[in-house]
């Protein structure tokens, strides 16, 4: 196989001395019996996606590996230095279960240390959320977490937050990413300096946990609590670390813990995917909950910011519910809470993204509050709170399991959103009802809105131009009706453009671009596309929606849904 030169000119540059010798080591290896594996590693750097940075762990520029990350922080620390000239600077840092996490971790502390900044390094895993609660807490200018939530057990990821405790988002990011391009492997200092680096535990574990109680408590009676019995696994994960205890410090004491799933392990041994969106990866904690009786399952992912939520059904059966259901659920109750503390004034919001359900919109419209609609990921509900702050943010969450309560945290975070949902649970069991039901009163005062979506993996080179041209495909030949339904309009983020194809007319849409293409049908259906920042795969997300008149008719309408669904992805030729 014929290398092309310019990944031969990158391979070159990491066999000089300003690599080591197991790096060199493993290239050479590679050049002979892996050249395919040599050039899916060079052929081009890794990039901030999404949710910042993920990759396979392992030598080159498109790997996660001491340099990469090296490289990342050396100019993250130029960066700091040159906006906060005058201040000792101070960073934070957290980490997950996965391999090389720690020792990853503390790769990016030496670097940072080594530029003068004062660093705060979680002496053990830890969930996402925390990280961005310390950022604030300690007063720190930055932050980084070493994960790469629920992908397979060889990725790794960096993602980095800003002073306001969210994620970097433009123009910072791409002033970040500029600097960091800029700049070559031999100017990145790894000499630790260790005198600026500080190990933190126990101190802002507690505040941590006081802060979720405070935010994600609504005044459940001590007996209601007690009488929740759930289910919770942390999937090998982070969340072990801190969501017992919170439970425990909550009031919620039957709490079972699915043992076999209970001791971090970087290699997910119980689980296909540690994945709560995909069924499988809850299946040993819905198999415990049908043995115990249990209320509720909850599980989180590994980095502990999203979570995956099953409750027994109208049979009594447990199912699981997708994130756009719980989302709504959160959501409402927690507007509901608000309004009957007095406090909904006119000039509170609530976040969602454009891949989400619009029941959000229609559920803040009924409570008389604004619900702000941004790009994919919580770092733009983030950057909303910062936007706005005259305005009270109250919650908000995506279709990807994730869900933000109040602003005290700026991501998803799945420690005060499990708190929040048993909340729920524990009062609608109270009041003799349950979750699920909750639910379906949703529907009926709301609207029922179901939601699909379908991925398709494309891995390596190849997997990349097959995606590029898909989307190339869906802008250049937009479908004019889908399942007998005319194509209203298309939004396209890349172009920020709303063409309007029953008068051809084309608007500016007014927020960042990505490459991002929805369809709305004249029945209020919404179709998007949309490859993923972080994963080789391209999602296909599917809203449809019908008045439900009462629960009673709850099935026979959601068989129509499903059967609509079912005839727009055979229509698209995506199954």
């Amino acid at each position: 196989m014929n290398i092309p030169q310019n990944i031969l000119d990158k391979v070159n540059e990491w066999l000089t001395p300003v690599f080591d010798n197991e790096t060199h080591k493993i290239i050479e290896e590679m050049m002979t019996s892996s050249p395919k594996e040599l050039e899916e590693s060079f052929y081009k750097n890794l990039e901030f996606g999404t949710g910042g940075m993920r990759g396979i762990m392992g030598v080159g520029t498109n790997r996660i590996n001491k340099y990469t990350l090296g490289k990342n922080t050396q100019g993250l620390s130029d960066y700091i230095l040159k906006s906060f000239p005058n201040e000792q600077t101070k960073v934070v840092i957290a980490y997950d279960c996965r391999h090389n996490s720690d020792t990853l971790a503390k790769v990016v502390a030496d670097v940072f240390s080594a530029n003068g900044i004062k660093v705060y390094l979680f002496s053990a895993l830890r969930p996402t959320p925390i990280l961005s609660f310390a950022l604030k807490y300690l007063n720190c200018h930055a932050g980084i977490v070493l994960t790469a939530s629920h992908n397979p057990p060889e990725y790794n990821g960096y993602k980095v937050y800003w002073q306001d405790g969210g994620q970097l988002v433009p123009p910072q990011d791409e002033e970040i990413i500029k600097l960091i391009e800029e700049l070559k492997y031999s100017e990145i200092k790894f000499s630790a300096n260790e005198d600026l680096i500080e190990y933190i535990d126990t101190e802002v574990d507690q505040a941590f946990i006081q802060s979720s109680i405070e935010n994600a408590s609504f005044n459940t009676p001590k007996e209601a609590k007690e009488n929740l019995k759930i289910v919770f696994t942390s999937l090998h994960g982070t969340a072990i670390t801190l969501v017992p205890e919170t439970f425990s410090k909550a009031g919620y004491t039957d709490v079972n813990i699915v043992k076999e799933q209970e001791v971090p392990d970087g290699n997910f041994p119980t689980v296909k995917s540690p994945n709560p969106e995909e069924p499988e990866a809850l299946l040993m904690a819905t198999d415990l909950a049908e043995k115990i009786n249990a209320d509720i399952v909850i599980g989180t992912d590994p980095d502990g910011d999203r979570l995956g939520i099953a409750v027994r059904n109208l049979e009594g059966k447990m199912t699981l519910l997708n994130g756009n259901q719980t989302m709504v659920i959160m959501t409402a109750f927690l507007l509901e809470q608000w309004k009957r503390a007095g406090k909904i004034t006119g000039n509170e919001f609530i976040g969602s993204t454009i891949v989400s359900t619009p029941m959000m919109t229609e559920i803040a419209s009924g409570y008389g509050v604004e619900c702000k609609v941004g790009l994919t990921g919580f770092k733009w509900i983030a950057k909303m709170i910062k936007d706005f702050p005259n305005q009270k943010f109250i919650g908000g969450g995506e279709e990807s399991f994730g869900y933000m309560v109040g602003d005290a945290v700026r991501d998803k975070d799945a420690v005060a959103a499990t708190l929040l949902v048993c909340e729920v649970a524990a009062q609608a069991k109270a009041a003799g009802s349950t979750l699920y039901q909750e639910l379906l009163n949703l529907y009926v005062d709301f609207g029922f809105y179901k939601e699909y979506l379908i991925s398709l993996t494309k891995k390596g080179i190849e997997g990349a131009n097959e995606i590029k041209q898909m989307m190339i495909d869906l802008r250049e030949n937009p479908l004019k009706e889908i399942n007998n339904q005319r194509v209203v309009c298309v939004e396209d983020y890349q172009n920020s453009t709303v063409l309007n194809l029953f008068t051809n007319k084309i608007e500016t849409l007014h927020i960042p671009k990505s490459d991002v293409l929805i369809y709305y049908l004249e029945d209020g259906t919404k179709i998007c596309a949309r490859p993923s920042g972080t994963e080789p795969k391209i999602k296909f997300y599917f809203s449809v929606n019908e008045p439900l008149d009462s629960i009673e008719n709850f099935k026979k309408v959601e068989a129509d849904l499903d059967q609509k669904i079912k005839n727009i992805v055979a229509e698209m030729q995506l199954n």
